[in-house]
């Protein structure tokens, strides 16, 4: 994830400073561990400034407003009783090379300022931090005891102590290109480590820019000195792989020419200007976001769009490839689990297969009980049916009505085991079923690609939450529900796919009326298809094919080559009483064949 850098923060600021000073703070919000949400307001209208101190998406922008739902967190709780009311009067950096900002509240523009809100923009060490007029810490999002870091500990109490500063040399555009060009040739080591070393307020990111906007790097002119000169070119972007691809140049300080130090220096040169002159270019380039227009493929209205836009896919990504990945393991330890319960029913159920045995070799000896003879440990009788004769073992110290007995008295217990195995299989069966379709439900969610992907994946969260195979966590705000798949047959008919059950049961039971045609993968785990017809509408054998097709793709035998498929009028298909979500019924079927590839390879 691109981090926000000094350059970066310094366009944020000159934004937020030019449109929300002064500003009145009507609300703080927490919207989860790491972030939080002032409501500002100013005769120009009201937004929400997001504070964010994620070790890895740490940011200061605009973003959308919280959800409708409580608010459980503490240090909102102390920030809303310290500074709701009061005015947002200055956000200067605590110092032009580091990536603190100093948000001042006071009473009303103009007075002293009565908190100091510290915004430190520091990868895994951001934080945010509530101090009095003299300084002294009233909370922070992140407290750190000695024990933590004895160089510099937070805690309420405490003085506030700034972030110690960097080791580097100050950017100046008074500095001569020689004394520059000295310092960062120094060393004779990578050209990347040696700009980042030299001097404060740079980051990994725009040194590689700037070696880039000087054509020094690799891909371009492959670490040697380049006669090109800095023109337009420079700024033209390269190829796109990734939008959030990386390349990090290796050229050393000792392989530039002079020329290639003229360029770098002139680019070096240009980036002070922007910094001096807040002229910032927002927008995207091949590998994250830019403020600079640098390498840029699109721009943006504002640095504060970019860091929401970006931040907000980033953490979406994030958030489904690790929920993602939780559930598949749930469910796969809960079918497991499901079909060793099942496996122990079915041993059970063959056990009592022995129970009408044991029947008739007791009736066998009550029949023949005259032929028993003290000591025998078997005896050979002919069978009533087939007149073979069939050995049963005896218990010695026992006679053969005794004997009897004993396999009368098997054959009950066997009997009534099961009567009660057979509806506990037939429940675990169920059971398997369910979650075979939910986890097929979330492998056809193969990547993220949009929010309403990782939307879905909250929504099979939340069912399984209901269905108590999962704890439930704290209270998570509600979103808006996920639509679901949309396909068109070849005569332009709707066609409704359900991207877990919630949606299955929701298009099967509630959005079905009685002219549509309801589709499902025959006794395969799969989703709820619906092609909607009009009334009166009748589907050609294209559409049926072509829905048949997508039921199949949907299915848990999406790489098979052709799938039976099922379809009947909605009013065929039926929930049984107590089933679970996306379980359900149905006849009057008729059966199709489906070709998932003929969906796949559109």
């Amino acid at each position: 994830m691109q981090p926000v850098d000094l350059t970066t923060l310094r366009a944020v600021c000159a934004e937020l400073r030019s449109r929300w000073l002064p500003a009145r703070l009507e609300q703080v919000y927490q919207r989860d561990r790491a972030t939080i949400a002032l409501a500002l307001r100013t005769l120009k209208g009201r937004d929400w400034l997001t504070l964010s101190w994620h070790p890895q998406a740490a940011r200061v922008c605009i973003d959308e407003a919280p959800p409708r739902t409580p608010d459980t967190f503490t240090f909102s709780d102390q920030l809303r009783h310290q500074l709701q009311g009061l005015a947002l009067t200055a956000m200067p950096l605590l110092s032009p090379w580091e990536r603190v900002i100093d948000f001042q509240f006071a009473s009303r523009p103009g007075d002293s300022p009565l908190w100091h809100l510290y915004a430190e923009i520091m990868g895994k060490y951001s934080n945010v931090i509530l101090t009095d007029a003299k300084g002294q810490i009233i909370t922070a999002a992140h407290q750190v005891s000695p024990e933590k870091s004895s160089l510099r500990p937070i805690q309420t109490g405490q003085l506030y102590d700034p972030p110690p500063s960097l080791t580097g040399s100050i950017p100046d555009r008074a500095e001569s290109q020689a004394s520059w060009q000295e310092r960062v040739s120094l060393i004779p080591r990578q050209l990347k480590r040696q700009l980042l070393e030299s001097y404060r307020g740079l980051g990994p990111n725009l040194v590689t820019a700037m070696i880039q906007r000087a054509n020094l790097d690799q891909r371009s002119s492959a670490g040697k000195g380049s006669s090109s000169e800095l023109g337009s070119d420079a700024c033209e972007p390269r190829s796109v792989v990734s939008r959030w691809s990386t390349d990090d140049p290796q050229q050393t300080t000792d392989t530039l020419h002079q020329k290639d130090w003229d360029r770098l220096f002139q680019v070096w040169q240009e980036w002070l200007e922007i910094i001096e002159t807040e002229n910032f270019q927002p927008g995207w380039t091949d590998k994250g976001f830019t403020v600079l227009g640098w390498g840029m493929i699109e721009p943006v209205s504002s640095a504060q769009v970019l860091l929401k836009e970006y931040y907000n896919e980033q953490l979406n990504q994030q958030t489904f490839q690790q929920l993602h990945q939780q559930l598949l393991q749930k469910l796969s330890s809960l079918i497991k689990k499901q079909q060793q319960k099942a496996e122990t029913f079915q041993e059970r159920l063959q056990q009592s297969d022995q129970a009408e045995r044991d029947r008739e070799r007791g009736d066998l000896l009550m029949a023949y009980s005259y032929q028993w003879q003290p000591g025998l440990s078997e005896m050979k009788l002919p069978d009533f049916e087939t007149g073979e004769l069939v050995t049963i073992p005896l218990n010695p110290e026992k006679n053969a009505v005794q004997n009897a007995q004993g396999y009368y008295k098997r054959h009950g217990k066997l009997k009534r085991a099961r009567q009660a195995v057979e509806p506990l299989l037939q429940e675990t069966t169920q059971e398997i079923d369910y979650l075979q379709q939910v986890q097929a439900a979330i492998e056809q969610l193969e990547g993220y690609h949009k929010p309403e992907d990782l939307q879905i994946l909250k929504e099979i969260q939340e069912e399984l939450i209901e269905q108590t195979y999962i704890k439930p966590q704290r209270e998570r705000p509600h979103a808006a529900e996920a639509q679901p798949i949309v396909y068109h047959t070849p005569s332009g008919y709707e066609v409704l796919v359900g991207r877990n059950n919630r949606q299955n049961d929701h298009l099967t039971f509630r959005t079905a009326v009685d002219y549509d045609l309801w589709f499902h993968s025959q006794e395969i785990p799969g989703s709820h298809v619906l092609l909607r017809l009009p009334p009166g509408g009748v589907a050609e054998e294209k559409d049926l094919q072509f829905v048949a097709d997508v039921a199949a793709y949907h299915s848990r035998a999406r790489e098979s080559q052709q799938v039976p498929v099922v379809y009947t009028k909605p009013k065929h298909v039926y929930k049984p009483k107590g089933a679970k979500p996306g379980m359900a019924l149905y006849d009057h079927e008729t059966i199709l064949w489906g070709h998932p590839q003929a969906v796949a390879s559109e």
